[in-house]
């Protein structure tokens, strides 16, 4: 097992590459620089390493053996593997963070996220980033080639997934949660809520502001707070009252739109909809909310020792304009 193991070598694999797409030893020896007889002695000592036959003696042209095919498969594998852990380990010692985990609280706008990450996307891909997005490559001439994983949560899971160390930033989350500290923490913005019910649904019909007797009596329809660990928020709700739980609040939309509860919704989700009259808009005793959020993310060490990518996020949400299209814009071509 060590001889097969020193035997595949990167030049080795490299030796079989170029006899596979050269179609002989000759042109191949020619490429890499070396006599045939030397290069046919090379594949003779991986062949017997391996204990295989990798090319077919009895035809004039460098014929793959299935093995062989195999092996030079695996080999290009193999180097372009190698190549990518090159790369990547230079990005690192340039600045750029192998991956960045984000999570996007779940009211905020998912075009204006998928703009981001489109730009941010750019850069990795050499296209550059849109107008207004920040340099299109890290200033150095280097692209981050950082893997970017995103996910969503509600309430104080999104918190939670920061402080625990699952995500390295958070967008969406609320200002009032216990800081551990190493946690730097930027306003994002206002967002409002409304209550509202479909225009067939038994409170329609109500015109005086709803007291809790009156919605005790009526399905709420709730997200459910994503937190594992810390303890859930609970927005709205009353003693004794029928809930229907969703997982996101698009689906809360939706519920809404169909008559299955009521409940409050981000008032830029639902203007097109009380717009357009497929929601009605009701006054409750306890009035409408207004939550403010906040973006927060990892700093254990200060600002100026966080990875470039995460720099160029926060770069992003430093701008007046890509906050309150977070909190705003919510109609868009992922509607």
């Amino acid at each position: 097992m060590p001889d097969r193991l020193h035997a595949l070598t990167p030049d080795a694999l490299v030796m079989m590459d170029t006899i596979a797409r050269t179609g002989s030893f000759a042109a191949a020896a020619r490429e890499l620089g070396k006599v045939p007889s030397a290069l046919t002695y090379s594949v003779r000592q991986l062949e017997e390493a391996l204990d295989v036959l990798l090319f077919d003696r009895s035809s004039r042209q460098a014929q793959l053996t299935p093995a062989g095919t195999e092996l030079l498969h695996e080999g290009r594998r193999l180097l372009q593997e190698m190549q990518a852990v090159s790369n990547r380990v230079q990005r690192v010692a340039k600045g750029w963070e192998t991956q960045l985990a984000i999570s996007v609280e779940d009211i905020l706008s998912v075009p204006t996220m998928f703009e981001l990450v489109e730009a941010f996307c750019g850069l990795c891909d050499g296209r550059g980033a849109r107008s207004g997005s920040g340099a299109a490559d890290g200033g150095d001439g280097s692209r981050p080639g950082t893997r970017l994983r995103l996910r969503t949560d509600v309430l104080a899971g999104t918190w939670e997934a920061l402080v625990s160390g699952q995500v390295d930033l958070a967008i969406g989350v609320k200002g009032d949660l216990s800081n551990p500290g190493g946690i730097g923490l930027r306003p994002l913005g206002d967002m409002s809520f409304v209550f509202c019910v479909a225009p067939h649904h038994a409170l329609a019909a109500v015109e005086a502001p709803l007291d809790d007797t009156l919605l005790v009596r009526q399905r709420a329809v709730a997200v459910a707070d994503t937190a594992q660990r810390l303890t859930p928020i609970t927005v709205g709700l009353l003693p004794g009252q029928d809930v229907l739980t969703v997982p996101n609040t698009r689906a809360k939309l939706e519920a809404i739109l169909r008559g299955l509860g009521c409940g409050h919704l981000p008032e830029p989700l639902a203007r097109p909809h009380l717009e357009a009259g497929h929601l009605m808009r009701k006054t409750t005793t306890q009035g409408d909310r207004v939550v403010r959020l906040h973006y927060a993310w990892r700093e254990e060490h200060g600002r100026q020792s966080l990875g470039r990518a995460l720099q160029w996020w926060l770069q992003q949400l430093e701008s007046p304009a890509t906050r309150r299209a977070l909190i705003e814009r919510h109609a868009g071509p992922l509607d």
